[in-house]
Order: C-alpha cells, then sequence, then structure tokens
C-alpha cells in the first residue's frame, strides 16, 4: 500500500506524553511549542460524539501539528512547492500580495488557480503572495473525506457480504486512522499558522524597510521572538483552554469563513508591533502573554470547530468510485467494497 507524498508522511508509533508537548524547539511558524498546543488543545475539548481514537490522540496530534515545518529542507523543489502554503501576505487595504492590488481577503477566488490567475493579472506571484486559504480548504477537505470513508470501514467490517470483505474494510479502518490523524495533524499546522498575525501580512518579520512607518515600528526579524522563545517559556495548555471560544459552525461558504479567520488575524498586525515596541514580548510580561494566549486560543477555537465539521459533516459526504453516499450506508447497511477496493 503506497501513500500520496502529501498524506503519507505518518508518524507510525507517535506516542507522545503531555510533558513531551512542551519540549524545546522553535522553528517556523509558531515555532515547536505553539504548534503542539495548538493541535494538543483542539483535540483535548472535542465533544464526545467524534470517535474515540480521535479524542484520544492529543499527543500525537500535536506532534503531528508539526510536520510541515519538520519536513522543511527536504530540497529546493520540495521547499519551494510547499512553502506557500504557510502565508498569506495581506497588505494595508487588505488585498493580497505586496502592493499589487491583488485579489481582496474578503472576496478570495474560488479556487487556487483562480486566486493564481488574478495575481498575475495584478503583477504578483503566488509564491510571493502565499496561498494559506487554500492550503487549509485542502486539509479540510482531506479530513472530511477520510472521515467519511472511515464510517464506511466500519460498516463493512461488521456487515459485508463475506468475510473477505469484512476483513479488508477492517484493514481499512485501520489504515484510515491513522490518516486521519495525519490529516488532523496537516489541519493544525496551518490553522495555527494563520492565527499568527505576522503570517497573514506583508509585515511579516520587521515592519519592512519600504512601507511609511510613521510609528517607528521594529524593522528587526522577530518572528522566533515572539512565536518561538515567548511561547516556550511562558505560555502552558491550561493558559489556553479557559481562553478559547464557543463552538461556531460556518454558515456560508466554506473558504470565505477560512478567510475571515485570516482576516482577523491580519486585523492584529498593528498591535502586535505595538506590543513589541513596548518590550512585551522579552520578559514574562503580563500584555504580552495575554496576546498570545489569544491567538493561540483563537488557533485552537478554530482548529477544534473545523474538526467537528469535519466530523458531522462527513455523515453526508459522498466518497469512492463510483460515489456513494456515506448516510445511505450507515442508514442501510451497504456493502460498497467495489466502489472502494476499485473496479479498475
Amino acid at each position: 500500500m503506497s501513500f500520496s507524498i502529501k498524506r503519507g508522511r505518518l508518524l507510525a508509533a507517535a506516542v507522545v506524553s503531555v510533558a513531551v508537548l512542551l519540549a524545546a524547539n522553535s522553528a517556523g511558524a509558531w515555532g515547536a511549542a505553539g504548534h503542539r498546543l495548538i493541535g494538543y488543545v483542539a483535540v483535548k475539548t472535542l465533544p464526545d460524539d467524534l470517535p474515540g481514537f480521535v479524542r484520544r490522540a492529543a499527543s500525537d496530534v500535536g506532534e503531528l501539528a508539526r510536520e510541515p515545518d519538520r519536513t522543511k529542507g527536504s530540497g529546493k523543489l520540495h521547499d519551494e512547492y510547499r512553502e506557500g502554503n504557510h502565508f498569506v501576505d495581506i497588505d494595508d487595504q487588505g488585498r493580497t500580495g505586496i502592493g499589487t492590488g491583488g485579489p481582496s481577503i474578503d472576496a478570495l477566488p474560488p479556487t487556487r488557480q483562480l486566486y493564481d490567475d488574478a495575481l498575475r493579472a495584478n503583477g504578483a506571484t503566488l509564491s510571493k503572495a502565499g496561498w494559506l486559504p487554500y492550503s487549509i480548504a485542502d486539509a479540510y477537505a482531506d479530513l472530511q473525506t477520510d472521515f467519511g470513508l472511515w464510517r464506511i470501514a466500519r460498516v463493512g467490517e461488521r456487515k459485508g457480504r463475506t468475510a473477505a470483505h469484512r476483513a479488508w474494510f477492517k484493514h481499512d479502518r485501520e489504515r484510515r486512522e491513522a490518516l486521519i490523524l495525519a490529516d488532523m495533524g496537516e489541519l493544525a499546522h496551518f490553522v495555527g499558522d494563520g492565527s499568527q498575525p505576522l503570517h497573514t501580512s506583508i509585515h511579516y518579520n520587521g515592519w519592512g524597510e519600504s512601507f511609511p512607518n510613521p510609528h517607528g515600528y521594529t524593522n528587526e526579524k522577530i518572528h522566533n521572538l515572539f512565536e518561538g522563545v515567548f511561547v516556550y517559556r511562558y505560555i502552558r495548555a491550561e493558559d489556553i483552554i479557559p481562553a478559547m471560544g464557543q463552538y461556531a459552525p460556518c454558515e456560508g461558504d466554506r473558504l470565505a469563513c477560512i478567510a475571515a479567520y485570516l482576516k482577523a488575524s491580519w486585523s492584529l498586525t498593528e498591535r502586535l508591533y505595538q506590543l513589541e515596541q513596548t518590550g512585551a514580548f522579552r520578559g514574562d510580561d503580563p500584555n504580552g502573554k495575554a496576546f498570545v494566549v489569544d491567538r493561540l486560543a483563537a488557533g485552537a477555537t478554530q482548529l477544534r470547530n473545523l474538526y467537528v465539521e469535519a466530523w458531522r459533516s462527513s455523515a453526508t459526504a459522498e466518497v469512492g468510485w463510483p460515489k456513494v453516499k456515506v448516510s445511505d450506508v450507515e442508514a442501510q447497511g451497504l456493502d460498497v467494497y467495489e466502489n472502494l477496493y476499485g473496479k479498475d
């Protein structure tokens, strides 16, 4: 059995203690501690209707949330192809792409290809502007589909027509569980990136020498100071959970909901620079801590919401080939072995 490059990097034995959750290492957006915390806390706060194997996987998902950063440095082709997954540059007028008048974050094109076309029409490039909204939407779709396939496999291992079918469905369910945790980790990473204002702004690592700067915000590279060192030293899971919001599903277009989440982070960019100017991220400053906890809690809340939505909506999804309705399989106990095993 082989898996795609994107989804095949599984941690087969990722059984990680809570103590390891806060291990030192800070690279990427958030650092290791921040990404672990967002994935861990999101799973810890899931409602009871999600499958048990998911609700027991908080530490695993915390580790898997780091994978898109851990695989960086795998080569020029690999890194250039994936780097734009982690950010979207929004200018001070709410448009994507630095100085290009690209698509507004409020009106993103429905596909990444159309987004790319719109950027190019205004003299920008996809690699420079980033495509974080689309990487979140893509990871969500993977998770929703795998939840749907898991639901069907669970029916098939009990009600398949033959012993061979039941055995295949059992193993497919087990494989699907590993893929679901990998999906959850990937979604955790990109949602976490989106809660960090510097990953949504043209002012992504210092205000920038080419931009008006009447308030004298720093041009130093502040990424690691803010998202890595400070989080590792001062923030714990018990700080984040009480700051999380209530569950609220997306009402309307999925991409628009994701864009609204990213826009909320972007709106806090100047506040981050104001806090940096006062030294709020250079010690256990309560203002700095409150800001970072708020951002991590926003990421964990959004991630938990997406996990819940992906699970609940998978009950009415269509999966396999030819496609079958998950609801029909669950309601009628159908054996759809050929649709999933493949007719070729």
